[in-house]
């Protein structure tokens, strides 16, 4: 049941900023520390910053900060930075409804409230998929949790989970989560992907099994989970052979296959992207609806915290220019960009002449195959407008950037552009061997 705009309490800002994480931060910061706009910042949880607060370990700020630090040094640093620059951060401050005019529903401990803003920035982030979106049979024990849901656990509450665990997926977040395991005491005894080797950079892979020392399964899959009060064992599937091998644990930890939370802008009715499944924007990185604009891992499900920050930065520029009447309403049809196989999606998704160029000066791609040396080809009209050879590796489990000077030579008047591969079957050998099932402590 809905509630009556007269029983809220009116807030009244210039900019609201919805997402309290990496990329709405650093919005936040920018905004305020170079246009001189105050942002409130709003965010469902008890304390800002977004998942690095619960990612115990080093690796983030390379990009944005030039430092190297821990996920919750690097979370109070934007906290107190956005502080600093005037934002008004309220936490526990759910937003349950956007609309059409860009006023926002929100329930928060002051109260219900109606926030009216001039501009609006959706920076959700991103969720990985439970066991019960990826449709795992078999029983439903205790001991299953996403990456996000043993840290949340282990680093912020200092709970306890099991003693031998199997990691689904092979991505960086798939280490992170290997690396908290050890912090709570529980060995790691396999990581099994459907990939022929982990999805990770080689410099995470290479250390990371050396370091752990557990086994991986490649070209599998997870086809059941046994055990009644508590997790048992798994069963896994070699996808080339069929053959299936039982694994014992007590915990099970789903990493990485991301999704975007984008249910406010669904809800909204602000246009989403068919394979990000985030707003489709343009290289402002502004949505379908006026005013309302977005960044980070709720466009590009998922990128490195750093790579969000810098969209948040990106954005607030954005965003002051839309404000200040520098930007005026875009006119003209934006040209669609997208998406051709073995890629899964392209972000932005949207090209209008005069825009500039998007974040970092990058399209962001998430593939499905491995190429060593890819061959990035864009085509308009049924014909290859552009090709080029980039140096490092179209990997599946990261984002693929490709630099935007690829898209020089598009024609506005040509109609959508696609960006493929035209290497795509070239993959690289496993990296134990297509499908070889490293057997080591797995039963």
């Amino acid at each position: 049941m809905s509630v009556p705009t007269s029983a809220r309490t009116v807030v009244t800002t210039d900019i609201a900023i919805v997402g309290g994480g990496p990329a709405g931060l650093s919005a936040a910061i920018r905004l305020g520390k170079a246009h001189g706009r105050r942002a409130l910042v709003l965010d469902r949880e008890g304390r800002a910053g977004g998942i690095p607060r619960h990612c115990d370990h080093p690796g983030y700020g390379i990009r944005d900060l030039h430092t190297f630090i821990g996920g919750p040094a690097y979370a109070e640093r934007l906290v107190r930075s956005a502080t600093d620059a005037g934002a008004d951060i309220r936490t526990n401050a759910t937003v349950t409804a956007v609309h059409p005019d860009g006023a926002l529903d929100v329930t928060s401990p002051a109260g219900l409230l109606r926030v009216e803003a001039k501009a609006l920035v959706l920076a959700t982030g991103a969720r990985e998929r439970a066991r019960p979106a990826r449709l795992i049979p078999g029983d439903r024990p205790a001991g299953v949790y996403t990456t996000g849901q043993l840290q949340n656990l282990v680093h912020l509450h200092h709970g306890r989970v099991g003693k031998r665990a199997v990691i689904v997926g092979g991505e960086l977040v798939s280490w992170s989560a290997a690396m908290t395991l050890r912090h709570a005491g529980c060995d790691t005894v396999l990581m099994t992907t459907q990939y022929p080797s982990p999805e990770s950079y080689a410099a995470f892979n290479i250390p990371g099994k050396a370091l752990f020392r557990f086994a991986i399964a490649t070209r599998t899959r997870v086809v059941g989970i046994i055990g009644r009060k508590n997790v048992e064992a798994i069963e896994i599937e070699h996808l080339d052979t069929g053959v299936r091998t039982k694994i014992d644990c007590d915990t099970v930890i789903f990493t990485g296959d991301w999704i975007p939370d984008h249910e406010l802008a669904r809800s909204a009715g602000i246009e989403l992207d068919p394979g990000t499944k985030g707003p489709l924007v343009d290289t402002a990185l502004r949505t379908s609806a006026r005013g309302v604009f977005a960044a980070g891992n709720v466009l590009h499900p998922v990128d490195t915290a750093d790579i969000a920050a810098l969209d948040g930065t990106f954005v607030a520029d954005q965003v002051a220019g839309y404000l200040d009447s520098h930007s005026p309403a875009p006119t003209g049809e934006a040209l669609r960009i997208l998406a051709d196989k073995p890629f899964r999606w392209v972000s932005p998704g949207l090209l209008r002449p005069g825009d500039p160029a998007p974040p970092r000066q990058r399209l962001l791609l998430w593939t499905d195959t491995l190429v060593r040396f890819p061959k990035v080809t864009v085509s308009q009209g049924g014909r290859v407008v552009a090709a080029r050879t980039l140096p490092w590796a179209a990997s599946p489990g990261r984002v693929f950037r490709v630099p935007w000077s690829i898209m020089r030579d598009v024609d506005p008047s040509r109609g959508p552009v696609t960006v493929g591969l035209a290497n795509a079957t070239r993959t690289a050998p496993a990296l134990n061997g297509v499908g070889q099932y490293i057997p080591a402590r797995c039963s």
